[in-house]
């Protein structure tokens, strides 16, 4: 399902190796200090070495199962039997499969470009690692384990689900032809906003459409920060992002979007029924949000990549915030 899909990195200094200015480059991470030399060009064109993208493309997921939890006021069989715990489990192997899927389809269409711009020119497509016949077989055999995946939900999931392809395969083009690519990565990447309530009900209901909307807008706003790391390349090769559309407004703009969010999120937290706990939540997401806007420095990619990473720690706080409002409170 995420370029297609935000990863970590930075540009290259002039002189410079990917190795020692990238963060998560080799032997930062999992996959570069413990895979095969043989397996690691497939698992860095996965993204498999930055994990970042998985984590946002699952959040939203697993807020749409938790928002449906809450709606039944269900804690004792989410915190205790199989069928979410399940639900969540197969959230998480479709979010890495998809998003991978995405990274690789991505590469293949960007490969010349993403050759030509230093924070991306030694992926494995844009440096000859792997071929672009490999490639898609790699595509072919991680969109068929997420198919394995998909099957497992009801049938309206299954068409909700297939109803994604689209928006998944038109947003690697966007940047070609608007500044508003985030936009349409936003409206693929929170499809999981849908999917988790859908799986459970088998139908979709106005909580979780406002909780997708509340979703596009928070990734409009992390992957707009995200941009800024290659806003100079990109206006070079006439590539188009918020970051460049919005330039010295982004702040401003990313009140909007994240305001956006949180009142989306509360809001479909009002409709199912979510207490005084859901609230206090949502007041320490809204407050990280506020740190991300204040903090930002637009012409520091570390800067902007730390602010892009934290968000992590936003779909945790919002996540849990559901479910520990369903805990029952003695009184």
């Amino acid at each position: 399902m995420p370029t297609t899909w935000p990863e970590t990195g930075s540009k290259v200094s002039a002189g410079a190796s990917p190795a020692e200015t990238i963060p998560d480059a080799p032997n930062r991470n999992i996959v570069d200090r413990l895979a095969p030399e043989s397996l690691k060009p497939w698992l860095r064109l996965m993204r498999a070495d930055r994990p970042i993208g998985v984590w946002l493309l699952l959040w939203p997921c697993w807020w749409s199962v938790a928002l449906a939890a809450r709606y039944l006021n269900d804690f004792p069989n989410f915190a205790s039997t199989l069928p979410y715990l399940w639900l969540l489990v197969l959230f998480a192997i479709g979010s890495f499969v998809m998003r991978s899927a995405g990274c690789v389809y991505n590469d293949i269409l960007d490969r010349d470009i993403d050759a030509k711009v230093a924070r991306t020119q030694s992926r494995p497509l844009a440096s000859g690692r792997i071929s672009v016949k490999a490639a898609f077989a790699l595509i072919l055999a991680l969109c068929l384990v997420g198919l394995a995946v998909l099957i497992q939900f009801n049938v309206f999931a299954i068409a909700l689900g297939f109803a994604s392809v689209g928006i998944v395969l038109i947003y690697p083009l966007m940047k070609r032809v608007t500044f508003w690519p985030q936009a349409v990565l936003g409206l693929a990447f929170s499809w999981g906003a849908l999917m988790g309530w859908a799986a459970i009900f088998g139908s979709l209901g106005v909580a979780p459409i406002l909780l997708y909307a509340a979703a596009v807008a928070w990734t409009i706003g992390y992957d707009t920060i995200y941009a800024h790391q290659d806003k100079e390349d990109d206006a070079v090769i006439g590539l188009k992002s918020t970051a460049l559309r919005f330039g010295k407004n982004t702040p401003a703009w990313l009140a909007l979007f994240y305001g956006i969010t949180i009142v989306g999120i509360t809001l479909a937290g009002v409709l199912v029924g979510a207490g005084y706990v859901f609230y206090g939540g949502m007041a320490l997401a809204a407050g990280h949000l506020i740190w991300q806007i204040t903090t930002l420095d637009m012409d520091n990619g570390q800067n902007c990549l730390d602010r892009f990473r934290s968000n992590h720690l936003f779909g945790a706080i919002v996540f849990f915030a559901l479910i520990l409002d369903m805990i029952p409170i003695p009184v």
